[in-house]
């Protein structure tokens, strides 16, 4: 990896660890207080969330010193994150049916937001 390549995927992949943390850790409070079986949904969303920035994020980390190519990447790797959450969505409804769909949809929201708020402060 170049150094300016290295200086864009460091970041990235922060972010992702940061949210990656926080899906644990909010996972783990959720079963400790509603219930294991709970908390896992809670763990199932937040997964989904983290995935798809986890795919975004390999996407991006390239880099680019064009900025139209620059920008098709985040295009491409905002696509590609969104349909990787819609399908994971649908696998984890299907396989998972005693999933309790509103700490599902929590973990995922609560992990969502920790990607938007490390973007700001990174």
């Amino acid at each position: 990896m170049s150094d300016s390549t290295q200086s864009i995927a460091r970041p990235v992949y922060r972010v992702v660890a940061l949210q990656f943390t926080i899906a644990v850790l909010f996972s783990a409070l959720v079963a400790l207080f509603a219930g294991v079986d709970k908390g896992w949904s809670a763990a199932l969303g937040g997964g989904i969330a983290v995935a798809g920035s986890l795919v975004y994020a390999m996407i991006v980390a390239k880099g680019s010193a064009d900025a139209k190519q620059a920008f098709r990447s985040h295009a491409r790797a905002e696509m590609v994150k969104v349909f990787i959450t819609v399908v994971l969505f649908i696998l984890a409804l299907l396989l998972f049916q005693s999933a309790a769909l509103l700490w599902l949809i929590v973990g995922f929201a609560v992990t969502t937001l920790a990607y938007w708020s490390a973007l700001l402060a990174v």
